[in-house]
C-alpha cells in the first residue's frame, strides 16, 4: 500500500521552515553551478558565432591560433591571384591579410590593464566578416592611426569613446567608430588598417589570410592546393571551424565549474541529511504509526525520497530563477589562446538550466536516502513510546 503524494506534499508545507532553509541552500549551490556553466556556454557561443562556412582562414602550418602565425609577403602574393578565390563587381581577389598585435591598455574606473588584441586588416576585411556592423562613427581609413573599437569593449577600457585617443607602444591611435560583433569573437577586437599597423609595429609579415572561394567545389581545391604544396607551409582551416576550436578559454571554467559544484554539493547533501535526520527525528512516532497501519519499510523509504526529491525541484527551480538575472550580462576573462582580454555574456541556456535541475534532483537523492533508509529501520515499539 502507497502513501498518498498529499501526505508529501502537506508535511512539506506543515515544516515550512526547514523546508526552507532546505530550499534555500540548494538554490544556492544550483545556482552556482549555473552561472559557472553559463560562463563556459557564453565563451563557447562567442567562438561558435564567429566565421563563416564559405570563406577559408589560412595560417602557418604547425600554428594552433592567428596570435601565433607567420604569414609572409611572398606567400601572400603566391595565393592572391589562385584562381578559385571569388572576385568583386571590380575584379579585385576577395582577400583579406591580417596582422595581429596585443596592446597593454588601462581598464576603465582605474581597474588596472589588461591586454586587447588589435587586428590589423585590409579595406576588404569588414566586407568579409558581415557579421561585424559598424553602429557609430566610421570605418578607419588606410594609411592613418585610427581604430574602430568593438562597442563591448568600450564599456571596459579608458579614452575608447568616439574622437578619444590612446597610446601604445610608438604611437598615439584616434577612435573613429565603434562595432558590433554580434556576439562573436570580434567584440574583443580593435580594428585599424594592416598596413598602418605593420608600419607601426615593425612587422614585416602577416599574422592570417582571409579568403572567400568562389564556390564549395573551388573551396575543396584551393584547400588541397594549400595543404599540399610544400613551398607554401600554410594550412587553410574553414574560419567558422577554426573559431568554434578556440574554445580552451572555456575549459578550465568548465572543469572550475563542476570542482565548485561538487564541493558545495557536498556541503548541500549534509545539509540536506541534516534537515532530513532532523525530520524524521520530529516525525518518530507518526513514523511508528504508519508501520502500524501496515504501510512496508519500501513506502517509508519512497516517501522519504518523494519529499527530498520535491524540495529538490523546488530548490533547483529557485536557482535557475536567479541565475537569469545575468543571463546576456556582459563580461571579461583572459582568453588563453591569445592572452587578451575576451568579451562574453553569460548564456542560461535552456540545457544549462536542465543541467542544474540534474544536480540538484542528485543532491535530493543522496541527502534523502539515509535518512530514508534509518527512518524505515526504526522499531515500531521504540518509535510509539518516543517523545
Amino acid at each position: 500500500m502507497a502513501l498518498p503524494l498529499k501526505y508529501n506534499v502537506r508535511n512539506v508545507l506543515v515544516r515550512w521552515r526547514s523546508t526552507v532553509a532546505t530550499l534555500l541552500g540548494i538554490a544556492l549551490v544550483v545556482g552556482v553551478y549555473i552561472l559557472l556553466q553559463a560562463m563556459a556556454a557564453g565563451i563557447e557561443r562567442s567562438s561558435a558565432n564567429t566565421g563563416s562556412p564559405d570563406q577559408l582562414l589560412v595560417v602557418r602550418r604547425g600554428s594552433t591560433a592567428e596570435s601565433s602565425s607567420i604569414v609572409s609577403r611572398e606567400q601572400w602574393r603566391t595565393l592572391l591571384y589562385s584562381p578559385e578565390i571569388a572576385r568583386t563587381d571590380a575584379d579585385e581577389p576577395l582577400v583579406s591579410a591580417d596582422v595581429l598585435v596585443l596592446l597593454n591598455l588601462p581598464r576603465s574606473e582605474g581597474r588596472g590593464e589588461a591586454n586587447v588584441l588589435l587586428r590589423g586588416t585590409s579595406p576588404r576585411g569588414p566586407a568579409l566578416r558581415p557579421q561585424v556592423r559598424l553602429v557609430a562613427g566610421r570605418w578607419f581609413q588606410p594609411g592613418r592611426r585610427e581604430v574602430v573599437v568593438s562597442q563591448r569593449l568600450a564599456q571596459r577600457f579608458e579614452s575608447f569613446g568616439i574622437g578619444d585617443q590612446f597610446r601604445s607602444g610608438p604611437a598615439t591611435f584616434t577612435v573613429v567608430g565603434h562595432m558590433d560583433g554580434n556576439r562573436s569573437a570580434f567584440d574583443s577586437e580593435i580594428w585599424m588598417d594592416a598596413d598602418e599597423a605593420r608600419a607601426l609595429f615593425d612587422r614585416e609579415q602577416y599574422s592570417s589570410l582571409l579568403l572567400r572561394p568562389r564556390d564549395d567545389a573551388a573551396r575543396e581545391a584551393l584547400m588541397n592546393r594549400i595543404e599540399n604544396d610544400r613551398r607554401l607551409q600554410l594550412i587553410a582551416h574553414i574560419e567558422s571551424e577554426y573559431y568554434a576550436s578556440q574554445t580552451g578559454t572555456a575549459t578550465p571554467i568548465k572543469w572550475l565549474g563542476n570542482f565548485l559544484a561538487l564541493a558545495m554539493s557536498v556541503g548541500a547533501v549534509f545539509a540536506a541529511m541534516n534537515t532530513m535526520y532532523a525530520a524524521v527525528g520530529a516525525r518518530t512516532r507518526e513514523i511508528g504509526t504508519l508501520r502500524v497501519l501496515g504501510f512496508r519499510r519500501r513506502t517509508v523509504v519512497l516517501s522519504f525520497l518523494i519529499e527530498g526529491v520535491f524540495l529538490a525541484t523546488l530548490g533547483g527551480a529557485v536557482g535557475c530563477l536567479l541565475s537569469l538575472f545575468l543571463n546576456g550580462y556582459a563580461v571579461g576573462t583572459l582568453n588563453f589562446e591569445t592572452f587578451s582580454e575576451s568579451v562574453f555574456e553569460f548564456q542560461v541556456t535552456p540545457a544549462v538550466m536542465l543541467k542544474g535541475l540534474v544536480f540538484a534532483w542528485i543532491v535530493g537523492v543522496l541527502g534523502t536516502l539515509l535518512p530514508a533508509v534509518r527512518a524505515a529501520r526504526l522499531p515500531v515499539i521504540a518509535s510509539l513510546k518516543s517523545v
